[in-house]
């Protein structure tokens, strides 16, 4: 490392922070949101926290719905109770459809035939899968869609309506007045889609060897869309992000062939019709037990799986206070449950899988359940609903209000690799997990999708580093989304929904790692984790705004964090800082037998010059003629002279004893100069490795880059020689670049392997002459057996 000296007068002023040049092009990271932030208002206030006249509309189902497996066809009607707790009066209202994604000139449909989208496939690449192919040629061929039969008042007269791909606008027969109520009626039906041919969010899916279907129903029935203080009506159309809801009651009604088994959100009311003694008495046993018990054993489910009952039975089912409703049906479930309780909420966690899903399913499944509950009621709020379930179908993983649907399966012969095993046990805590972001955090899916998939993923991640040391998490720790970090495709979290980049890493993975930071790194788990539940509490049952979560997470920390959503959320950056050079300043104290003895020292430490080396025993021309020597030829310009020890006795006789004991300090001052080469702002954190063996952890605040977001220098005082320094030693803040972490520069180590040398290719002579040995080989092998016969 570079030495430098210091008169002892200017190093009495050093501050702990050395400026440098480069201010000509200084950005201001630390510039407020103030102008990206709405306003605050009575409705949603400065500090983040619901104003004192937020409100919300409420919307009540009352549902009857038939499946019919034969046809693969839903066929429902429901009674709408739509409050209008606004301040505004409504002539219309607009309701979701979201089957129209699935039909054949869909926006959806005729948007994604070429686009690299995630469920879609893709022939850009030059090949494509059977599977793909199959999917292509099909989904052209379906006629999906909600087929919309009647919509009238409540009184039954008919309601002007018109559709607009997944939306539809219903015109009220009269204007809606704040603070009133009205009803709509709605008839439809539409046939269910295959699972393995759209990859959906919900959907059929084929059980060959035993020639049974199992059904996950999602986004089945007209939803009412959200009229919000923020936005108005969310009408976006339905194209790959999610949902924008409003609470409400349901009173459902699911008629299914009498042999199906339903899993639904809500409460079951009539469990004395459609369950067996049996298995009541298991639900009740299950409520106080230790571990999962079998509601529907795995032998009995078998059993079923043969049955093809003629009638039908409807299962009733009551859900308070949710933002939607879905439900799955096959003969083939297995089911087991156990209650959990935390701070006097009780939740049943339940499972219901078919054969093909064990041995996971029933060693995993609900344990994952309860972890979750367990994980996030201590993070944030306990489950303020009455059941909880996992489903195994053809859905890789989504979520509803008391029910997720999770897709992960051991193979055919029941084994299972290391992956599908934390697959499975992640993608349940993760979708029981969307039960608070944003089935209770109400937050608006289809425009934010990062405010409920990041901020899932995040806790989601405490809940998997719960279950055991080690936990294999794909998100949450920052580097492993470095790769992500250095691709040039990719555009900032707050874009809109339909218009992300690796959807994934974005909206999931970079706002996991993002809160983790803030957790672990900006502000300390004891702020992080009151704010982060002082958010999730002040909102839940409601719909923030991302101004909402960014003003409570300030407000309840006590920390300006602006330049943190501005670089995380709004740039589209990277972290690398990059350590650029240690330099140690040496105390010049004015003592001349100090000073010139350190000169000396200082001057035969440097290696000669080459001329000089190469010259040594070459005779010159003093040494032939000594008469040339002087004064000078022997002279110690390193000798302290009467004069100069007289100089500094002077001195030391005008400076103050405080003074006097400062020249006496055997503190090293060392200068590390740093370099922001990723263009985000964060904390430097240096591990400080010293000539003694030992080391010490530095954080230096994200504000060293307030003057200068480029380059800055750190004086760091030591009562020990250092030996080397470390960015980020712990790989914390997501750094693309840690080969410039370390002072000095470290060779890196890496691996190479030997492969055999490839042959080369046939050319076409060898081709078929390889064809003709063959075609010659069978009869050679005829003739030889003869001859052994006749042997």
């Amino acid at each position: 490392m570079d030495s430098k000296r210091y008169q002892f007068h200017v190093v009495l002023f050093l501050t702990a922070t050395i400026a440098t040049a480069g201010h000509a092009q200084h950005q201001d990271k630390f510039r407020q949101l103030d102008e990206l932030l709405p306003t605050p208002n009575t409705y949603r206030t400065a500090s983040g926290a619901p104003g004192h006249d937020y409100w919300q509309q409420k919307v009540d189902y009352e549902i009857d719905v038939t499946l019919d497996p034969d046809r693969h066809w839903i066929t429902g009607s429901e009674r709408i109770t739509y409050q209008n707790n606004s301040p505004d009066t409504l002539t219309y209202l607009w309701v979701q459809l979201d089957q129209n994604n699935f039909e054949p000139d869909s926006k959806r449909t005729l948007t994604a035939s070429m686009r690299p989208m995630r469920r879609n496939p893709t022939i850009g690449e030059g090949e494509i899968s059977f599977d793909s192919l199959d999917q292509i040629l099909s989904k052209p061929e379906f006629e999906g869609g909600h087929r919309i039969t009647s919509v009238r008042s409540g009184a039954g007269a008919d309601l002007a309506h018109t559709i607009n791909g997944t939306m539809m606008r219903v015109e009220l027969s009269k204007p809606l007045t704040p603070s009133m109520s009205t009803v709509v009626a709605i008839d439809w039906n539409y046939p269910i889609t295959e699972h393995r041919i759209f990859a959906a969010r919900s959907g059929r899916e084929h059980f060959e060897d035993d020639d049974n279907w199992l059904y996950e129903i999602a986004q089945w029935f007209p939803r009412l869309a959200v009229y919000s203080d923020a936005n108005g009506w969310q009408n976006k159309q339905f194209m790959t992000s999610e949902f924008a809801l409003e609470f409400g009651d349901y009173t459902v009604r699911i008629t299914v062939p009498e042999d199906f088994v339903v899993a639904s959100t809500g409460v079951l009311q009539n469990d004395d019709e459609v369950l067996t003694q049996d298995q009541r008495d298991r639900l009740e046993e299950a409520r106080t037990a230790d571990a999962p018990v079998f509601i529907i054993t795995p032998e009995e489910a078998k059993a079923n799986e043969s049955s093809r009952a003629e009638g039908a039975q409807t299962w009733e089912f009551v859900a308070e206070n949710v933002r939607d409703f879905a439900w799955a049906a096959s003969r083939k479930f297995i089911w087991d449950a156990q209650g959990f309780e935390l701070d006097g909420h009780f939740t049943l966690a339940m499972s219901f899988w078919p054969k093909e899903g064990d041995p996971l399913w029933s060693q995993y499944s609900t344990h994952a359940v309860l972890q979750a509950l367990e994980s996030y009621g201590n993070h944030l709020f306990p489950c303020p609903y009455p059941v909880m379930i996992s489903v195994n179908g053809p859905v890789g993983g989504m979520e509803y209000p008391m029910i997720t649907f999770n897709g992960a399966r051991p193979q055919d012969d029941g084994t299972y690799g290391e992956y599908t095993k934390y697959g499975l046990i992640s993608v349940i805590i993760h979708e029981v997990g969307h039960t608070w972001f944003p089935m209770i955090i109400n937050s608006d899916e289809r425009q934010w999708t990062w405010m409920d998939e990041g901020t899932n993923t995040f806790t989601q991640f405490l809940a998997e580093q719960d279950w055991e040391d080690e936990y294999p998490s794909r998100r949450g720790f920052p580097r492993k989304l470095t790769n992500y970090f250095r691709d040039s495709n990719r555009v900032p979290v707050m874009t809109d929904g339909d218009s992300l980049l690796q959807v994934g890493n974005n909206a999931y993975g970079k706002v996991a790692v993002a809160l983790n930071i803030l957790r672990e790194t900006i502000l300390g788990r004891e702020l992080f984790d009151y704010a982060f539940k002082e958010y999730a509490n002040r909102w839940k049952f409601k719909k923030p705004e991302p101004a909402d979560l960014f003003r409570t997470m300030e407000d309840a920390s006590g920390t300006d964090l602006d330049w943190f959503w501005r670089g995380w959320l709004y740039e589209n950056e990277s972290v690398d800082i990059a350590i650029e050079g240690l330099t140690v300043y040496d105390l010049d104290t004015g003592d001349p037998a100090r000073d010139k003895a350190k000169d000396r020292a200082e001057h035969d430490a440097k290696a000669p010059e080459l001329t000089r080396l190469r010259n040594a025993d070459k005779t010159k021309r003093v040494d032939k003629h000594p008469e040339l020597f002087d004064f000078y030829d022997e002279y110690d310009e390193y000798a302290v002279t009467t004069e100069e020890r007289k100089k500094f006795d002077e001195l030391l006789e005008e400076l103050t004893d405080r003074e006097r004991e400062l020249l006496e300090t055997a503190k090293y001052f060392y200068a590390a100069d740093f370099a922001n080469l990723g263009g985000t702002v964060m904390p430097v954190i240096l591990k400080i490795n010293y000539a003694n063996d030992s080391s010490e952890l530095l954080r230096i605040p994200a504000e060293i880059w307030r003057y200068n977001n480029k380059n800055v220098s750190k004086l760091i005082l030591s009562d020990h020689e250092i030996d080397s320094i470390e960015v980020d030693p712990n790989q914390e803040t997501g750094d693309i670049n840690t080969q410039n972490n370390r002072f000095p520069r470290i060779i890196q180590e890496k691996r190479f392997k030997v492969v055999p040398t490839e042959d080369r290719p046939e050319n076409p002579m060898q081709e078929i002459r390889t064809e003709e040995e063959a075609d010659a080989a069978p009869a050679d092998a005829e003739e030889e057996s003869s001859d052994d016969a006749r042997r």
